[in-house]
């Protein structure tokens, strides 16, 4: 009898434990306990953490409070992982529990690191009494235990005691439960440096903002007007998402706050639509223009329908919107880079680091990704980058707009001085031989009709003139005569009417690169042109000719049967020796551009200078 009795006392002994605690049907007892005193196990919290998922259906999804928890749920240990789950129609409840070994009163808080979670619910449970908090982005800021834009839950714990801490969430999206179990101290120093970090983003995407707007109105320049609004537009997406407007802009308003993160993000495609076609100069009618003028009307759409269709719903629709809005732009970027815009390589490096760091944003977002605070100083970071590779973007466009502007300036000038050289010419030429010249004026024309460029009445007048100037001044002459190759077979192939615009592209050409004053381009001929380059030795004609015969060969034209023709040209140079007459050059001139025809074309051959006793 009395070995029975011991037998009733020993399982008494066991159980008694067991039946002081709370309800084990609805706490995970399996749970190890975090030491809230130990700074390396709140490191590791979630090395302490369980879970359950309870998807429609399932016994937990219904259940409001711990006590309605199905005795008989397995709860599943995190493992040191955090809780993140793509979008999902579950319920997930949380579970820890909490020790504080220490004699003295002390206080933690349990830290949500997610600002987007529709309903979140606090339990702690401990000294037979149970405290409730309700709160969550579909409820009023104010339902929040602190004024922060994260969920902090505070636990207060007597010296010995032990609570446990049970969080019921749910939301009608991706879902991200980061947690953390902060001393008041650590809580602050991460907010402060939090507070520094985000400060300094926001502040700079404003002044950024403000700046670009302020260029608009000085200058009237359309994309400074949608550069700013774009910032402001992603500036608002990214303030929604960290959870700072539903705190600051809307507290008492948490159906908008869920609606301004889609509508912000729509606004935000619409700006990088009307930036990225103005400052990359798209050109109307192109396949580019169809393409953003298709995205920016799917984007008016999405703004539409942002206040129509659910949250899950508009979220998806408008981030899948935005990353294909980013991604033509990378490729039309690219595509404008190729044809020779320069200022399109910044843009296109910019919007590189927006699709890395939006593409890895949004799968943190959505729940692919873990450590979402990482992610959104990530993406912070790719913002940053991205803005300043923009306004380098734009400071290269005004740099080469300007450019451009002195060039239009340098090539007014240039054309004065030959203008004021070539009528200098035929002043002087006017006061030697003026009954003669005056003859010559209403009878002849200097100019080539088919080319625009010199005759060969304008050669015989100026050669003679520029050989006694160059023994005068003793300063060099150098005449290069160029012909076109093969260029019959070009007219018994296409025409004289291609052949005429193949003598015209060349006529552009020489223009183009015989740019001094008193340089002189001539077509003396058919196909035969002359240059007179007064004060030029034969290297440097040798060097003018090379990059005109380089320029004009890589060069190709279109032919009325859509072929592309490649003309070559071939140059015989000789330079004004000591004592030469002019028929002497020419003819030496002429035998170097033989020797360049029998060499292969395509070539600018010297000639020899050669004493003349």
């Amino acid at each position: 009898m009395s070995s029975v009795l011991r037998l009733i006392a020993i399982l008494c002994l066991l159980l008694a434990p067991a039946l002081a605690l709370p309800d084990t049907g609805s706490m995970a007892s399996d749970c190890p306990v975090l030491e809230a005193t130990d700074t390396a196990a709140r490191a590791s919290l979630m090395q302490y953490v369980c879970y359950y998922s309870a998807p429609p259906g399932a016994p937990g999804h219904e259940a409001r409070n711990p006590d309605q928890l199905p005795r008989n749920i397995n709860w599943t240990p995190a493992n040191g992982r955090d809780l993140v789950f793509s979008h999902t129609k579950s319920v997930y409840w949380v579970h820890l529990h909490v020790r504080n070994s220490g004699a003295e009163r002390a206080a933690w808080y349990l830290k949500l690191n997610y600002p987007l979670l529709d309903e979140v619910t606090f339990w702690q449970t401990g000294n037979d009494t149970t405290e409730t908090l309700v709160t969550g982005d579909q409820r009023p800021f104010g339902s929040r235990a602190v004024d922060y834009r994260y969920f902090l839950l505070p636990v207060t714990l007597d010296g010995g005691e032990t609570r446990s801490l049970t969080i019921r969430i749910h939301s009608n999206g991706a879902l991200n439960v980061p947690l953390s179990f902060e001393t008041l101290a650590e809580v602050i120093a991460r907010s402060n440096h939090l507070t520094l970090t985000h400060g300094l983003f926001y502040g700079a995407l404003l002044v950024f903002a403000v700046f670009n707007l302020l260029l608009f109105f000085s200058s009237g320049t359309g994309y400074y007007f949608y550069n700013a609004f774009y910032l402001a537009a992603l500036g608002l997406f990214l303030f929604a998402m960290g959870g700072f407007a539903n705190q600051y802009f809307w507290p008492d308003n948490p159906g908008f706050a869920n609606t301004s993160i889609p509508l912000s993000l729509s606004l935000c495609a619409l700006a990088m639509i009307l930036f990225g076609r103005s400052f990359l100069e798209v050109d109307r009618g192109t396949i580019s223009e169809t393409v953003l003028k298709g995205q920016a009307w799917f984007c008016i759409g999405f703004l539409a329908l942002t206040l129509i269709l659910p949250y899950n719903k508009t979220i998806l629709l408008n981030t899948v919107l935005a990353l294909t809005v980013i991604s033509s732009l990378f490729i039309i970027a690219a595509v404008r880079w190729k044809q020779g815009y320069q200022p399109a390589m910044w843009y296109l490096l910019a919007w590189l680091i927006m699709l890395v760091g939006g593409l890895i944003y949004a799968l943190a977002a959505f729940g692919y990704l873990h450590d979402f605070l990482a992610r959104e100083a990530l993406m912070q970071s790719a913002v940053g980058g991205q803005v300043i590779l923009l306004n380098y973007a734009m400071v290269q466009r005004w740099r080469l707009l300007n450019q451009k502007l002195l060039d239009v300036e340098h090539n007014a000038r240039t054309e004065l001085e030959f203008k004021v050289h070539e009528r200098t010419a035929q002043l002087r030429n006017t006061m030697r031989e003026l009954e003669k010249a005056n003859r010559k004026l209403s009878t002849l024309s200097l100019n080539d009709a088919l080319t625009g460029l010199y005759n060969r009445r304008h050669l015989n007048n100026i050669f003679p003139e520029l050989c006694a100037e160059a023994r005068r001044t003793s300063q060099p002459l150098t005449l290069a005569l160029v012909d076109a190759d093969h260029f019959k077979n070009i007219n018994d192939t296409w025409g004289h009417g291609f052949g005429d615009s193949c003598l015209q592209f060349i006529a552009e050409m020489l223009t183009r690169h015989v740019k001094r004053p008193r340089d002189v381009a001539i077509r003396f001929g058919g196909e035969e042109f002359a240059l007179l380059l007064p004060g030029t030795d034969a290297n440097g004609a040798l060097n003018v000719c090379s990059a005109l015969l380089q320029d004009i060969a890589r060069t190709p034209l279109l032919s009325p049967d859509g072929t592309k023709v490649r003309i070559t040209l071939s140059a015989g140079i000789a330079s004004l020796d000591s004592g030469e007459t002019q028929n002497q050059l020419f003819e030496r001139a002429d035998e170097a551009l033989y020797r360049a025809k029998s060499k292969g074309r395509n070539r600018a051959e010297l000639s020899e200078a050669v004493g003349v006793q």
